[in-house]
């Protein structure tokens, strides 16, 4: 009990603590789509993607908050303007932009020569050094996607599985993207003080992973993503204060390790059921025409039903 008890006892912890809980809980959100989509290496780049636009607001004497959201929403939108391009695909496109971005951070901070302990925290992440303000804009940004993603829950799922389709049944998938990229940029830029530029990435990509391999629904698929970035946040703080290593790190760690677990764990029971009649009888049915899988995604959405995936 001391090592849950004695922590608590110190404020900057406590700060610490609400704000890796609501980050792992916005990160596990926001990456249930961004795995379906296959676009993991978004979250990786546009965190260095708001790096440079937080060093360029920084020497403009912009908020921080602002100028980093703008840049990476911007830059959301500009990779998803290049990547409808013909012969450009998405992971060319979101190479190229975000490090262009990531780099012209660099040049402007050699440049200048002032590289301030902001910048260090962006990049590394300073979770105990949070300050009311931070915990004011992650709360806000939580509860703002949470709602944002409770109604347009339908849409979303539409978009997600068939942006081409959804489009011809009257979904707004430009609008769908457009929020899509908003909700992503002020995710990042809300998490980056507090798990860094260098792992945000994971804590968006693990949560959802995770839970995929738990469960073929997008709507439980939400909700459990959700609650294992909230565990990952939670009890990863205190592992970090038991262990005396940095907090962005022992929170990925702790997510790495229960992905390992669950991934073997449901390679062992795949393997026992493929032993069984049921399975065996399973594994010789036909696989579902593409007209049907087109209907699947189509009647829950028109519905309102949950979406299963494979």
């Amino acid at each position: 009990m001391a090592m849950v008890t004695e922590p608590l006892q110190y404020e900057f912890f406590r700060n610490g603590l609400l704000v890796a809980t609501l980050v792992g809980a916005l990160c596990g959100l926001i990456g249930v789509p961004i795995i379906l989509r296959r676009m993991s290496y978004i979250g990786h780049g546009l965190s260095h993607s708001v790096f440079g636009g937080a060093v360029v607001g920084y020497l403009m004497q912009w908020n921080f908050y602002l100028a980093a959201g703008a840049w990476g929403f911007l830059s959301a939108l500009l990779i998803n303007a290049t990547a409808r391009r013909r012969h450009i695909g998405a992971d060319a496109a979101i190479g190229i932009i975000t490090t262009a971005s990531f780099a012209l951070g660099v040049a402007l901070i050699s440049k200048t020569r002032r590289f301030t302990r902001n910048f260090e925290a962006a990049l590394f992440g300073n979770i105990l050094g949070v300050t009311r303000q931070d915990i004011l804009v992650i709360t806000a940004v939580t509860l703002i996607v949470g709602i944002a993603v409770f109604l347009g829950y339908k849409q979303l799922l539409f978009a997600t599985f068939d942006p081409e389709l959804a489009r011809v049944y009257g979904v707004p998938t430009r609008w769908v993207d457009t929020g899509f990229a908003l909700a992503l940029a002020a995710t990042i830029v809300a998490s980056m003080n507090i798990v860094g530029v260098t792992l945000i990435a994971a804590a968006i990509v693990i949560p959802p992973t995770t839970a995929r391999l738990l469960t073929k629904s997008f709507g439980r698929l939400l909700i459990l993503s959700t609650v294992l970035g909230a565990a990952y946040g939670f009890f990863g703080m205190f592992l970090s204060y038991r262990y005396d290593v940095a907090s962005g790190a022992a929170i990925v760690l702790l997510a790495a390790a229960v992905f390992a677990a669950v991934y073997l764990a449901t390679g062992v029971w795949r393997v026992l059921g493929a032993r069984t009649p049921v399975a065996a009888h399973r594994a010789g049915a036909p696989a579902p025409t593409q007209m049907a899988a087109a209907a699947a995604i189509v009647a829950p959405a028109a519905s309102g039903d949950d979406h299963h995936f494979d």
